[in-house]
C-alpha cells in the first residue's frame, strides 16, 4: 500500500468528494452531488462537478435518448451526461469535456498508449494502467487551480461490474491524497415495505458491505426514504455502517429538485463535509436568490399548458432540459408551465386539431430521423395558421423551414435531404464539411458558435442584445439559396452564424410568436439565468391564453 503523499495527487490543494451510490440506480446522486456543490459555493467556495460513467461507449452522443436520456453538449462541443445539465443550472457556471469520462473514453487512451509504445512494452492491466489513466482524470481540475472543491459523482450501482475499476480508483486516491482531503458520500435507499409498516435498513447495510469490501468506507450515508427516518433508526444504520449518527443524511422525498439543496442545508450535509474536509474560509450560506427563485416557483400567479411535440415523449429525460428551461421561465413569470407531451408520430391530418386544442403554445423539439417528421410539420402549420404561440428548436427550425416552403412558397416536394435525399427543393441540407463523414460519434457542428440578431426583431428583443452564442449539435442547415424567396415571404432569418452566414435564428413578424432556433437554447438555461426565448415564449403563451 502506497504512502500518503506518494504520487502527484499531493500535488494538488483542491479537495475531492466522491458520490457514490448503491442498493438501486436513479436514486438521484447528480441532483444531491448538484446540491451539495450549490451549498458550497452559496459558502464563497469554488465547486465543479465531474460525472464518472461505467459505459463503455466515448461518450452518449450515439445513444438512443430512450437508453440514456437526453445527450447534453457543452460550450467546447462535448456531448456529455445529462447530468452535467443538473450541474450547471444549479451551479449557473459551465462545465466541459473534462467533467464528463467514460470507461470508453478511458480504455480508448489507454489503447492509443499502448499502440504507441508508451508502456515500453508491459503487459497493460486494469491495475495499474486503467486505474492511473482514471486517477489522472479525476484529478485534472482539482489541478486547475480554479477549484476549492471537485466533486466527482460515479455512475451506476457499487456491485456493478463495470464501475469496479473507478471505485478501486477511488480507494487508491485516498490513500494517495493528503489527510482531510477527500471522502466518500455513499447515496443509498431505505425501502417501506407497506405489509410491515416501516422503513428497512438491509439493503442499506448490504450496500455499504460491498462498498467496504472494494475496499472503501463511506463517511457520509445519505438516504432516500419516503418517509422521515427515526432517530433510532438512525442509530441502527451509522452503528452497522460505521458511520457516526449525524453523518446518516435523511433525502426524503422532494416536490422538485431545486428543493433538494434546502433539505441538504437542513440537514446540515454541507457543515459535515466542511468538518470532515477540514475547509477554511467559508461564509454563512447565502441562499437568498435560490429561495426567491423556490418562492416564486411554488406560489405562481399565472398558468400555461405548452405542448411538446417530439419523438421521444415517452421518456421525460430525453427532453430533460427543456422540461427545466419551462421550470426556470415559469418562476421568472411567475407562471406555472404544464407540459403536454405529444408524440409527433401520432399527429395527422384529421386528429392535430384535436391533439392541440387548449394548448397556449407548442414547441416542437430536437430529434434526429425521419420518424414523426410529417407530424410536426401538421403541428407547425396549425400552430402558424391559427396564431398559437411556437417555438422550435433545432429540427424544430428545420421543421417550420420546410412547412413554410410546402404551404406558403408553394415547393410542395420541399424537404430536408436528411428525410428525402433526392428532395428536388432541399431548402434543408448538410453542411458541406459534413458529407464525407464516415462516423457518427462527436462529428456533428458542435458547441458554442456565435450568432448575430436583427435588430428590432423578437428574438433581439428576447435576448436584450445583438450578440449572442449558442450550442449546437446538428448536421443539417437551413439552404441560403432559398433566403431570398423566404423574406420575401415574410420568414425572416432574425439570427446568422457572422463568419459562416448560416441561418441560425427564423421568425414570422407578424405572428404573436414564431420564433425557431438552429441550437438548443435549453442547454443554457439556468435557476440565476432563465433563457431568454423560453422567458419570452412563456410569456407569450400567457397573453395568448389571456386572450
Amino acid at each position: 500500500m502506497p504512502d500518503r503523499n506518494s504520487t502527484s495527487a499531493a500535488a494538488t490543494t483542491a479537495k475531492f468528494i466522491f458520490v457514490t451510490g448503491g442498493v438501486t440506480s436513479s436514486l438521484g446522486k447528480g441532483i444531491i452531488s448538484a446540491s451539495l456543490a450549490k451549498l458550497l459555493q452559496a459558502r464563497g467556495f469554488r465547486v465543479t462537478i465531474q460525472k464518472f460513467d461505467p459505459y463503455i461507449n466515448i461518450d452518449p452522443g450515439t445513444l438512443n435518448p430512450y437508453e440514456h436520456g437526453e445527450c447534453y453538449v457543452t460550450d467546447d462541443g462535448a456531448e456529455t451526461d445529462l447530468d452535467l445539465g443538473h450541474y450547471e443550472r444549479f451551479l449557473n457556471v459551465p462545465t466541459s469535456q473534462a467533467n464528463n469520462v467514460t470507461t470508453g473514453r478511458i480504455y480508448d487512451h489507454v489503447i492509443r498508449q499502448e499502440r504507441e509504445g508508451a508502456y515500453l512494452g508491459k503487459t497493460v492491466q486494469v491495475v495499474p494502467h486503467i486505474t492511473d489513466e482514471i486517477k489522472r482524470r479525476m484529478l485534472l481540475l482539482g489541478q486547475t487551480g480554479q477549484f476549492d472543491v471537485v466533486i466527482t459523482e460515479i455512475g451506476g450501482s457499487i456491485g456493478d461490474i463495470e464501475s469496479l475499476p473507478f471505485v478501486e480508483s477511488v480507494r487508491q486516491l485516498r490513500w494517495e491524497l493528503p489527510e482531510n482531503s477527500s471522502l466518500v458520500i455513499h447515496l443509498t435507499l431505505l425501502p417501506y415495505l407497506k405489509a410491515a409498516g416501516e422503513l428497512k435498513t438491509k439493503p442499506t447495510q448490504h450496500s455499504v458491505r460491498d462498498l467496504r469490501s472494494a475496499g472503501l468506507q463511506p463517511d457520509i450515508l445519505v438516504c432516500r426514504s419516503e418517509y422521515p427516518i427515526p432517530t433510532e433508526m438512525r442509530r441502527k444504520i451509522a452503528l452497522f455502517c460505521n458511520v457516526n449518527i449525524n453523518s446518516v443524511i435523511e433525502s426524503l422525498d422532494a416536490d422538485s429538485i431545486y428543493s433538494v439543496p434546502l433539505l441538504m442545508l437542513k440537514e446540515h450535509l454541507d457543515e459535515r463535509v466542511i468538518k470532515k474536509l477540514k475547509l477554511q474560509g467559508g461564509t454563512h450560506p447565502d441562499l437568498e436568490a435560490w429561495k426567491d427563485f423556490l418562492g416564486r416557483l411554488k406560489n405562481p400567479t399565472e398558468e400555461v399548458t405548452i405542448a411538446l411535440v417530439g419523438k421521444y415523449v415517452e421518456l421525460p429525460d430525453a427532453y430533460k432540459s427543456i422540461i427545466e428551461a419551462f421550470v426556470h421561465a415559469g418562476a421568472q413569470n411567475e407562471c406555472k408551465v404544464t407540459v403536454r407531451s405529444v408524440q409527433s408520430d401520432h399527429i395527422n391530418a384529421d386528429n392535430v386539431a384535436q391533439l392541440l386544442h387548449g394548448v397556449d403554445g407548442v414547441l416542437v423539439a430536437p430529434g434526429f430521423g425521419e420518424r414523426g417528421f410529417e407530424g410536426k410539420i401538421l403541428a407547425v402549420q396549425h400552430v402558424r395558421e391559427n396564431g398559437i404561440p411556437f417555438f422550435g428548436i433545432c429540427l424544430g427550425m428545420q421543421v417550420a423551414v420546410v412547412e413554410f416552403a410546402r404551404n406558403v412558397l408553394g415547393l410542395k416536394d420541399a424537404s430536408s435531404t436528411e428525410m428525402d435525399a433526392q428532395t428536388a427543393n432541399p431548402v434543408i441540407a448538410m453542411m458541406e464539411e459534413q458529407k464525407n463523414i464516415t462516423q457518427k460519434g462527436g462529428t456533428m457542428r458542435l458547441g458554442a458558435y456565435d450568432c448575430e440578431l436583427r435588430k428590432g426583431s423578437k428574438a433581439a428583443k428576447a435576448y436584450g442584445r445583438n450578440h449572442i452564442s449558442e450550442r449546437h449539435r446538428h448536421r443539417y442547415e437551413f439552404n441560403n439559396d432559398y433566403l431570398e424567396r423566404y423574406e420575401a415571404a415574410g420568414m425572416l432569418a432574425s439570427g446568422r452564424n457572422p463568419e459562416t452566414g448560416l441561418v441560425e435564428v427564423v421568425e414570422l413578424p407578424n405572428h404573436p410568436w414564431f420564433v425557431a432556433g438552429q441550437f438548443h437554447p435549453e442547454l443554457k438555461s439556468t435557476v440565476q439565468n432563465p433563457h431568454p426565448l423560453f422567458v419570452r415564449f412563456v410569456k407569450a403563451a400567457i397573453q395568448f391564453r389571456k386572450g
